[in-house]
């Protein structure tokens, strides 16, 4: 009901790709490897096999229940197996974002969409391993200018040392 006092509007809602489990899959699979042939010598061992297999499953509800949530006026990212945590950047706290693809991104089609902003509890922010991460990354850049906007209000970085540009001239 609360949702009707505001016009925000939901633009895009996804989460990262299982491809981000490919180490620690593989890795779990050796594990599991070694398990059995060990059992070969000591049966009773075989009952390890457990420990890789609960890994996996943890592995993939972690990758799985992080869902990522671009609105008109904010960015949630919703987070947690057992117990969920919600954290939310204002979209006009945006300073920055990258759209940044290694060499198995580009070979299976993902992104990952990297931020900066002046939230405080979230400076950081990737949002890793997506479909479509140009499309949302433009998506996100434009909604940012446009709420901006609508606040009126800016963006402005600093200098450290507290000067300004004449004092170094």
């Amino acid at each position: 009901m609360l949702r009707a006092m505001t016009d925000e509007n939901s633009l895009w809602k996804g989460s990262s790709s299982q491809w981000l489990n490919l180490g620690p899959f593989a890795a779990a699979m050796l594990v599991a490897a070694g398990i059995l042939v060990g059992s070969l010598l000591f049966p009773p061992a075989a009952i390890a096999l457990v420990l890789p297999v609960v890994y996996l499953i943890w592995r993939y509800l972690v990758v799985r229940t992080q869902v990522f949530e671009l609105t008109s006026e904010r960015l949630r990212l919703t987070r947690g197996v057992i117990n969920q945590k919600i954290d939310e950047i204002e979209l006009y706290r945006v300073k920055d974002s990258q759209m940044v693809r290694s060499w198995w991104m580009r070979l299976t089609g993902l992104a990952s969409i990297v931020m900066e902003s002046s939230d405080r509890t979230l400076p950081n922010l990737v949002i890793p391993a997506i479909h479509g991460g140009e499309q949302v990354r433009e998506l996100l850049r434009k909604h940012v200018e446009l709420e901006r906007d609508r606040k009126r209000v800016r963006e402005m970085d600093f200098d450290e040392h507290g000067g300004d540009a004449m004092d170094h001239a």
